[in-house]
């Protein structure tokens, strides 16, 4: 296939501001993100590692059959943190990933602080319970996880034979345990996030909750070579350093977790304009040193040997991952017979793709960009977190003509749509009783309008329009919502996003063509999940952490540089 070069007889534009919110909020581009140095894992992993935090398992109290309970203490210049373990035995009968699951392999919580052992007991009846138990103001964290059991048991038995495990198996699954909820933010009685929000280490987005997720991956690990010992004194090993870091910890996420970009209209903001923030400050360099372009190179085999280890049954994704196979190897060729000695070239680079390359390719090479340039881009991950209670209040004395003009500005997207089509009011966003989360219904199949929650910014926005139409511009919003407090929450959310360029998705949130994996990918992506494996177009299965090190390997490693697998040939 003939690359296309014409970008180097055009004119190399050097981007002014940032890319605009109708390019990059469609469910489509945020669906085919991928993680970044400016992701949540690798901003906590660097944190940990810059402030020489300490770790160590104070409490091992797991029995033969490797139940029982565990700590694993955080030690910081200022305050420690523990995570408190509780395995269980799980009959087969009572095993589900479901939210609505009454038991699992193991429950978690992380303790601000050290805990006695008066709260190791109070943990112990309340913990395995979950939502149904009770926590206090010092757990911060609330989790729970299930065995991948084949490979859990593989991996015990191997171990236990005297033998490391296949690595094309652990690759395979990619885990020894999935979580299946981590709550945190005061969620059934947890500290409220105002208590440790201002905490340098909890600094920016889902930072306590991933903090428990790492150190539940050492608890993964001991547990198999537990019962590996357990199983064969004499003849057990250890998984060695190099494979045990291709373990990570699973995770399944559903609809539950698909409203979360809709609610959050300030964060998701903060999210995407850091990313969007350090695409253009390095499409805007003019001189890069070999060294990072060479890097940038080493980047690109490497994550065309992720693509390679990634694989699923879902054939939309698998179709996205030989696209992104296929923009890999473009891009390699494209590299390998440029010139990148020239000015701003990762502009250069950057137009090329645009014009060259899928979405899913385009947005892979903007995180492998941001990768390869150190750290030009780490103080944006302190920008990654937003104040939501500051914008809430209403201004009632804004004129009317005022809040049209905003709504003409940044939802002219919504107001393009007819929602007379069913095909665009298709979707009813609805709590189901019985699974106690978000679900996703058919409007004109299903009796369920009347339970609609508001997640489709786009439809109430034209009802709000279609009302502020019929009335004066120079009334103010507080009279208007007088006589229409049906539209009290668009108004708030048009007031409160009117000068956050990516605060809302530009996309029909209830049409029939909607993707929510979208949405769950999107989120997932600045966390740092890897290997995404849809099992629909609702629910999906990802990788945290995995290629990372250690708690006990943390100091000396090169957090950045462990994202991707070594090169494969």
């Amino acid at each position: 296939m003939k690359l296309n070069n014409k970008d180097s007889k055009q004119k190399n534009d050097i981007p002014k501001s940032l890319r605009t919110s109708s390019e990059v909020m469609r469910l489509e581009r945020l669906g085919s993100f991928h993680q970044c140095r400016l992701s949540f894992i690798r901003h906590l992993l660097r944190k940990l590692q810059n402030y020489k935090w300490q770790f160590d398992r104070p409490i091992w109290n797991i029995n033969k059959k490797g139940f029982g309970y565990a700590t694993y203490r955080a030690i910081g210049p200022e305050r420690n943190y523990t995570l408190i373990v509780f395995s269980h035995y799980l009959p087969k009968n009572k095993r589900s990933d479901r939210v609505i699951a009454e038991a699992w392999d193991a429950s978690f919580t992380l303790f601000d602080g050290e805990p006695t052992k008066k709260d190791i007991t109070r943990l112990s009846k309340n913990i395995p319970l979950q939502e149904a138990g009770r926590i206090s103001q010092k757990e911060i964290v609330l989790s729970r996880a299930n065995r991948s059991v084949r490979l859990f048991d593989y991996v015990v038995d191997t171990l236990a034979e005297g033998k490391q495990p296949d690595i094309k198996e652990i690759e395979d699954v990619g885990y020894l345990m999935r979580t299946t909820a981590v709550y945190g933010s005061g969620k059934f009685g947890a500290t409220d996030r105002e208590k440790w929000s201002n905490r340098n280490e909890f600094s920016g987005s889902f930072q306590p909750e991933l903090l428990s997720v790492w150190l539940i991956r050492s608890f993964t690990l001991d547990l198999v070579e537990h019962l590996a010992q357990i199983k064969s004194p004499k003849n057990s090993v250890k998984v060695n350093s190099d494979l045990r870091r291709v373990f990570g910890v699973g995770n399944s996420t559903g609809l539950g977790m698909a409203p979360f970009l809709i609610n959050h209209p300030s964060l998701i903001h903060s999210w995407i304009n850091a990313r969007e923030q350090a695409l253009l400050r390095l499409r805007s360099i003019k001189k890069s040193d070999p060294k990072t372009l060479s890097f940038f190179k080493n980047l690109l085999l490497r994550a065309k040997t992720n693509t390679q280890q990634w694989n699923v049954n879902d054939r939309f994704q698998t179709k996205k991952i030989l696209e992104l196979k296929r923009d890999l190897d473009l891009t390699i060729k494209y590299i390998s017979q440029s010139k990148l000695k020239v000015n701003y070239p990762w502009n250069k680079i950057y137009l090329w793709c645009e014009k060259n390359l899928n979405l899913e390719g385009q947005e892979q090479i903007i995180s492998l960009i941001i990768d390869a340039n150190g750290n030009k881009t780490d103080d944006l991950s302190k920008t990654m977190s937003a104040n939501e209670d500051k914008n809430f209040k209403i201004n009632g004395l804004m004129k009317i003509k005022n809040l049209k003009n905003i709504i003409e500005n940044n939802y002219a997207w919504a107001l393009s749509l007819d929602y007379s089509k069913h095909n665009n009011r298709a979707r009813v966003w609805y709590i189901s009783q019985e699974k106690l989360e978000p679900r996703l219904g058919e409007r004109f199949e299903e009796p369920i309008e009347d339970y609609e929650q508001p997640l489709a910014p786009g439809y109430d926005l034209s009802l709000a329009a279609k009302d502020l139409s019929k009335w004066s511009e120079k009334k103010t919003v507080a009279e208007f919502l007088i006589k229409h407090p049906e539209h009290r929450h668009i108004i708030r959310r048009v007031q409160m996003t009117s000068s956050m360029k990516f605060a809302e998705i530009q996309d029909n949130t209830i049409s029939s063509s909607m993707l929510p994996i979208d949405l769950l990918r999107c989120k997932l992506s600045f966390f740092g999940a890897t290997k995404f494996d849809p099992r629909s177009d609702r629910w999906v299965r990802i990788t945290m952490f995995q290629g990372y090190p250690f708690p006990e390997e943390l100091h000396g490693a090169d957090i950045d540089d462990m994202a991707y697998p070594p090169i494969q040939f």
